[in-house]
């Protein structure tokens, strides 16, 4: 992972403008990015209530990650603890925390907490191993 990162730098993140990697945040001032984060193209992240991403976290390319909910009336800060992964087109709900080393697979859709050290999947997604 260390020669993954080697030139790893903290991306200008302006808002609601795409980053140098192709991904947006809107309300930037509620994003709290750890060190050598991964996110992927055309990933959108609205951090109105607050969303923070820390270490080593790998989100893939096309997810949504959503501190508010206009459609449900949800809102919450969205915790992505270090060393976890989020797989491409996967969608994060407000008030969810994915917890550390958790692994997301693709196209799910996370409306509630996933465990330290679990695998999740579908819609929504479920744990299906520790």
């Amino acid at each position: 992972m260390e020669e993954r990162f080697s030139d790893w730098q903290f991306p200008e993140i302006e808002e609601g403008k795409l980053t140098r990697y192709n991904w947006l945040v809107q309300n930037k001032d509620n994003l709290k990015l750890g060190y050598k984060t991964d996110i992927g193209a055309f990933t959108y992240i609205n951090a109105k209530y607050g969303v923070t991403i820390e270490d080593f976290v790998q989100v893939g390319s096309h997810c949504s990650i959503y501190s508010v909910s206009t459609i449900d009336d949800r809102q919450g800060p969205v915790v992505l603890k270090k060393n976890c992964r989020i797989g491409s087109h996967s969608v994060v709900m407000p008030g969810v925390t994915v917890g550390e080393n958790a692994v997301v697979g693709a196209c799910s859709f996370v409306n509630a907490d996933i465990p330290e050290n679990a695998v999740a999947v579908g819609m929504p997604a479920r744990v299906i191993k520790k």
